[in-house]
């Protein structure tokens, strides 16, 4: 019978080495804040109730950050140290666990599949913790890893306390432990804040556990990025780059062609099906989803979309929260807004806006037009350079077409308004009043000729 495990996430501190007033932890990198990696990861080895972060600076942001996860949360209102994280939080994190794994909010690139490697190797020895390791050839700034003879643990020495034989092993602690937690509890309330900052260290339990005769166990990664902490803006950025690496390649072996995978930002969340190709300098972002053999072009920009199948959005569009159904079209340069709805095989071309608006199937708006708070039926033409006025300084109106209407070019449709099944609006008018079915439409001036006027404005202007 395997033991139970508790997963303990600290997250208290500031982050100074950002420079920021934001808590470190609420920085993003793969289109989530760093606390929510960690915590999807914990979640793999452990169910919510058993999931504790520890929280301090900013806690209501963190809390807020990852509350939908239902973990717990253990404040340590004054920041003495990662032991003291977990002696605050003994209460909770005490019973009844066998096991007490504990992770770093800053921390986003450990995987699923190490931590639970982490959690077995513990279960499976006698060991009072293991740790996980990782060698660097620069291991400048971390505590070293002194073996003994037959591989434990014996040591972990922090830089500054280490003499010239230390200093030149390059296998680094990466904080990252798994720990009987009987035996943590015995002895943790030894640590002392025997150090300059004054603070109770983690790390120090290493050094107790071997002084009690218990075992101190390493696992060792090759990949050494997976413990990469996130301490200052330059961290960030390689985490954020490390992390959209992961999902481009999931998605590549997923069936996705994706055109110069270095240049692609796609968040970690973001769904996209077999076949679908994505050129270079796309963006897609939060929670898309993205259906088979799509063509997402060039520059285009993505967020919190849903595309069905087949879809076509060209070059340099940008798309927020909206719905394109099957075999739809979008672009180039087009901008899509909230709340907008292309039916299945509509059309919205270059230079052409849409805000709260439904087009639908086989409907078309090809060129330079702005159609908000709109409702368009099936078949339907909307000509270049076609508006809807919908806002009077106070309050926006609908505009309602129905199927098979053509709408000339520059037409103005003045909201609330609307236009009946298969009528036509001409070229050029100003559309006020209600259009019936099978009607023509229009709301311009006659035109007038005046034959010789410029001959006559010659004459009257000549010097």
């Amino acid at each position: 019978m395997q033991a139970a495990v508790n997963v303990v996430i600290l997250a208290a501190g500031l982050g100074t080495r950002m420079k920021s007033r934001r808590a470190k932890v609420l920085h993003e990198a793969g289109g989530l804040p760093l606390i929510e990696h960690v915590v999807r990861t914990a979640l793999a080895a452990a169910p919510p109730e058993r999931i504790f972060v520890v929280v301090g600076c900013q806690a209501e942001q963190v809390q807020a950050a990852v509350s939908r996860y239902g973990v717990g949360f253990i404040e340590q209102a004054e920041p003495r140290g990662t032991a003291h994280a977990l002696l605050v939080g003994r209460e909770q994190l005490e019973p009844p666990g066998g096991l007490l794994t504990v992770l770093y909010g800053d921390c986003p690139l450990l995987t699923p599949a190490t931590l639970l490697r982490l959690i077995a190797e513990q279960q499976a020895s006698e060991a009072a913790a293991t740790v996980i390791t990782t060698r660097l050839d620069d291991p400048s700034g971390y505590g070293r890893v002194i073996r003994d003879e037959q591989g434990a643990i014996l040591a972990i020495v922090e830089q500054k306390a280490a003499g010239p034989a230390e200093l030149a092993v390059n296998e680094i602690n990466s904080g990252i432990y798994c720990f009987r937690s009987d035996l943590l509890w015995r002895y943790l309330p030894e640590i002392r804040p025997d150090n300059p900052a004054g603070e109770y260290y983690l790390t120090d339990i290493i050094g107790i556990l071997r002084r009690q005769g218990h075992k101190v166990q390493a696992l060792l990664l090759e990949d050494s990025t997976e413990v990469l902490g996130v301490n200052t803006r330059v961290d960030l950025a390689r985490a954020d780059s490390l992390l959209r690496a992961r999902k481009t390649q999931e998605l590549m072996l997923e069936g996705v062609t994706i055109r110069r995978p270095e240049t692609v930002t796609v968040d970690c969340d973001v769904r996209v099906g077999a076949d679908t190709v994505i050129e270079p300098f796309v963006q897609i972002l939060g929670r898309s989803v993205i259906g088979r053999d799509c063509r997402i072009g060039t520059g285009s920009i993505l967020k919190d979309v849903e595309l069905g199948e087949r879809v076509d959005v060209r070059p340099y569009t940008l798309i927020e929260q909206a719905r394109l159904d099957d075999d739809s079209r979008a672009g180039p340069f087009a901008r899509i807004r909230p709340a907008t709805h292309l039916g299945p095989g509509a059309h919205v071309g270059n230079f052409v806006e849409l805000k709260n608006a439904r087009l639908g199937a086989r409907s078309k708006a090809n060129h330079l037009a702005y159609l908000g708070d709109a409702d368009i039926g099936a078949d339907c033409n909307i000509g270049a350079g076609t508006i809807t006025c919908n806002y009077d300084g106070e309050r926006k109106h609908p505009t309602r077409i129905g199927n098979r209407v053509f709408v000339g070019s520059n037409a103005t449709l003045v909201a609330p308004i609307e236009l009946a099944d298969d009528c036509y609006v001409g070229a050029g008018s100003v559309i006020t009043e209600p259009v019936p079915s099978e009607a023509l439409a229009l709301g311009r001036a006659r035109q007038v000729i005046k034959e010789g006027w410029v001959r006559a404005r010659r004459a009257v202007t000549k010097p």
